[in-house]
């Protein structure tokens, strides 16, 4: 990778929460592959999200060791992998930005290999755990969860969940993290017009330390897919969702009474107790509420886009 002369060639983010007993030998296997692989300018920024064990007495240790290459950075609480992604990356001034997880199931020596991949034409290549050393309870939901946002985002990617990534610098100035996004990166990336790719890596077995994995990080995983896929999708264009609800809402009711009335009018049949036409009243009427949500929020982002482009006409070189 070609890089100035001033500048950092890689660098290196780890989010880290109670993982104490991995950190000295994820930092020289990081800085054993990077000097294999001729990186002469690089550094390797942890990002302690809260933890209790004393992580940060060893992030403090191997800055302390390391300066010129190694730094730290400290939440006062834990506020969650998306949030400590975030702060490295705006810590951070490597041409390359690297993110992986600190347990040492990602493994540094793919390094090179995801850099191979950056230089086919990739802005962003994302690992791929294939064969990974969890539990069940882990690999199951993760499989309909990567299932679920290949559908609804339409990139093709089998692991959304793996923290081993490589981000050209651009990528990660263009994203803005928080909640549960970092799952989301390659997603939200791909919506800017960034290059996604995808890599195969070893998955190694935990050897310290308790998996953060948990049922409530899925739902709110969940949530947090509706919401990325809304706004990346639909942002720029609301009235294609709300209208599209609206309209099979609406059609749904038009359908129940239209069918009711002929069989008042025609068949003769009593429909003022009958469940089904305060179904189709209550539908249409959602149909028609769901349409005008759907052009009010067209019109704001109409004006909304009208008035930068105001603004940016009004600017003097």
């Amino acid at each position: 990778m070609q890089a100035t002369e001033t500048s950092v060639q890689i660098s290196v983010v780890i989010p880290v929460f109670n993982e104490q007993e991995s950190l000295q030998e994820l930092h020289e296997k990081i800085i054993t592959t990077l000097k294999k692989a001729k990186v002469e300018r690089y550094e390797i920024c942890f990002v302690d999200d809260g933890s209790d064990d004393g992580s940060w007495e060893t992030i403090e240790a191997l800055a302390a060791k390391d300066p010129s290459c190694t730094s730290g950075l400290r939440f006062r609480r834990n506020f969650g992998k998306a949030d400590a992604l975030q702060a490295g990356f705006d810590h951070v001034k490597g041409d390359i930005i690297f993110t992986m997880d600190a347990d040492l199931q990602d493994d540094p020596s793919e390094i090179p290999a995801f850099l191979e991949k950056l230089d086919e034409g990739y802005d962003l290549v994302s690992g791929w755990k294939e064969v990974r050393h969890d539990p069940v309870s882990k690999t199951f939901p993760s499989m309909v969860f990567n299932a679920l946002a290949r559908t609804l985002s339409g990139v093709q990617l089998h692991d959304f969940n793996c923290g081993f990534k490589a981000y050209r610098k651009e990528v990660t100035r263009s994203i803005s993290l928080f909640g549960e996004l970092h799952r989301f990166i390659p997603i939200l990336a791909h919506a800017e017009g960034y290059k996604v790719g995808e890599l195969s890596v070893r998955h190694h077995p935990r050897e310290h330390g308790v998996s953060k994995y948990g049922g409530k990080r899925f739902v709110k995983g969940f949530l947090d897919l509706l919401t990325v896929t809304f706004t990346t999708r639909y942002l720029r264009r609301p009235a294609h969702i709300f209208g599209g609800c609206g309209i099979a809402a609406g059609g749904t009711g038009f359908i129940v009474l239209t069918w009711l009335s002929f069989s008042k009018l025609i068949l003769g049949n009593p429909i003022g107790t009958r469940p089904l036409f305060f179904l189709g009243i209550l539908t249409l009427l959602l149909g028609v509420q769901l349409l005008s949500l759907g052009l009010i929020a067209e019109l704001i982002t109409r004006q909304s886009q009208s008035g930068k482009a105001n603004r940016a006409s009004a600017k003097v070189p």
